[in-house]
């Protein structure tokens, strides 16, 4: 599996699909653009804060004819906006479209349509959870318990989410193998060292792997 970070709490991940969590490709952090992008399986969606790439997920979506998977009514405005095809869902439902099975989880933020929410998608090579924008919440033992992640993408910039301490007893709490951070460091009010986060796991999990990325970094799993 590959994963590149794309900045903020945007990820492509390339494993037997092609999928982005989050493509908010506008960020001043990234350095990808919608025009980079010809090939596409998923696009999954947290939230409609404008920092979640929905506009540019949708657009994503209708360009490669990719899956949209967010919340019902998220799915519903990308539906609107055409999209040909989507998936939503809500908080606890499991969804499997060919060889990727999709969780929803729930995340404790704010949203203005719909709910804000997180995802467990089953690749063929890993299981990974991108919790989108949440503060730190004791079910992710469970969720680890269940589903049984092997890789976690955690906001670490506080304010709006979790923090570095937080996301490292998360990251404990998941028992997952590796953990990456995000959601930090595209604003003065989300600054964060990563190095902090990775000193944390190593006190709270240390038979987890911290793997710390720039925006357009690549790392294969």
């Amino acid at each position: 599996m590959k994963i590149t970070y794309i900045g903020h709490a945007g990820f492509k991940i390339e494993d037997d699909v092609i999928a982005f969590f989050d493509p908010w490709l506008s960020a001043p952090t990234s350095k990808m653009k919608i025009d980079d992008i010809n090939k596409c399986d998923f696009v999954f969606v947290s939230h409609d804060h404008g920092d979640h790439g929905l506009d540019e997920g949708i657009e994503i979506a209708k360009k490669t004819n990719a899956t949209f998977v967010s919340i019902f009514e998220l799915a519903n405005v990308a539906s609107e906006k055409g999209v040909k095809n989507t998936l939503g869902m809500n908080i606890g439902g499991t969804y499997k479209l060919g060889n990727t099975e999709i969780i929803m989880t729930r995340a404790f933020h704010s949203s203005s349509i719909g709910a804000p929410i997180g995802f467990i998608v089953k690749f063929a090579s890993h299981t990974i959870y991108h919790p989108g924008d949440t503060g730190l919440f004791g079910d992710m033992k469970l969720l680890g318990d269940v589903y049984k992640p092997d890789i976690a993408l955690l906001p670490i910039g506080s304010t709006f989410t979790m923090g570095p301490k937080e996301a490292a007893i998360a990251t404990k709490l998941l028992g997952v193998k590796h953990v990456i951070p995000m959601h930090y460091n595209t604003f003065p009010v989300i600054e964060k060292d990563p190095n902090e986060f990775m000193k944390y796991v190593e006190k709270e999990s240390p038979n987890t792997k911290a793997h710390i990325l720039n925006p357009g970094d690549t790392i294969e799993i």
